[in-house]
């Protein structure tokens, strides 16, 4: 296998952080990315000269970055796993690698993976494993599918942390979809928790009871961290937790946390969406974003 022409499917965080890691490894002579984002009169300057920055060519279209790539990684929100391969597949070259790094569950990366292979590429699916910030290229990811050692000696060729774990496609997704249950579950608990000790006056009190219980986890930086990440990036969580819930559905059971969980996951964005945590510094404490949620309850 031969890769020399990378292309990103979405240039928002992941995607930037991986063409930055991947420019210029061995035996890479390109990194260039398509995201809608590069077409939308408000932001779209912005982006295609992030991109130009960092020796990223932005390309105008799917089609267009899939003429140029040997290796197309797709890095987009949950909901726009299966149309993102369903368009690729109308333009990707034969013999090229579809790497899907996004939040899915194993049906959906089963979908994706038919529509990839009935054009003539080739379909790998990654768990990834944990927040890609501060590991970067080397963040843990699990592949799955036919071509997925072959991809696996790259990437680690190119310091990447990958992981082979089946040729079956849908193991590593539902590895992925599984945890994400729990850490994005653990996201939600901790907030609604937290906003209503606050709320109650005890925070006090239950975040050393919590230390107690679990003394290796700083509860209350752990805290902070959560509710950030969640205000940053809840409706992109929100969408996974939709498609963890469908990887629950499609193993037989009825996804009660996880479609509790993606509606907090979402509530948490819309509360960002409208304000209500502007002007938070990011080293801010729990009990800021917490205050700022009472704030607002209160106003309602």
């Amino acid at each position: 296998m031969n890769i020399s022409n990378i292309g990103f499917v979405g240039y928002g965080e992941v995607g930037k952080i991986f063409s930055a890691g991947l420019k210029g490894q061995g035996g890479v002579k390109s990194a260039s990315a398509w995201d809608i984002k590069f077409v939308d009169e408000a932001i779209g300057d912005s982006e295609i000269a992030y991109a130009a920055a960092a020796d990223i060519a932005s390309q105008p279209s799917m089609r267009a970055l899939c003429a140029q790539c040997d290796l197309i990684i797709s890095a987009v929100t949950a909901s726009n796993t299966f149309a993102v391969a369903q368009e690729a597949a109308q333009y990707i070259r034969p013999g090229a690698i579809f790497l899907d790094l996004n939040s899915a569950s194993p049906g959906t990366k089963q979908r994706a993976a038919s529509a990839i292979d009935a054009a003539g590429g080739h379909y790998v699916e990654a768990g990834v494993m944990t927040s890609v910030p501060p590991y970067g290229i080397k963040v843990p990811m699990l592949l799955g599918g036919a071509m997925a050692g072959e991809l696996a000696r790259i990437l680690q060729g190119w310091g990447m942390n990958a992981t082979v774990v089946s040729e079956r496609l849908g193991v590593a997704s539902a590895i992925k979809m599984s945890r994400s249950v729990m850490i994005k579950g653990l996201e939600a608990l901790v907030i609604e928790s937290y906003a209503t000790a606050r709320q109650y006056g005890v925070e006090e009190h239950v975040l050393p009871t919590l230390q107690e219980t679990f003394p290796s986890i700083d509860w209350s930086r752990q805290g902070a961290y959560f509710f950030s990440r969640v205000v940053q990036h809840g409706k992109r969580r929100a969408e996974e937790m939709r498609e963890a819930a469908n990887t629950v559905r499609e193993a037989g059971f009825e996804p009660f946390m996880a479609s509790a969980i993606a509606d907090k996951q979402q509530w948490v964005a819309d509360c960002a969406k409208a304000g209500i945590f502007d002007g938070l510094p990011r080293d801010a404490r729990w009990e800021d974003y917490a205050d700022r949620l009472i704030e607002a309850r209160k106003r309602t």
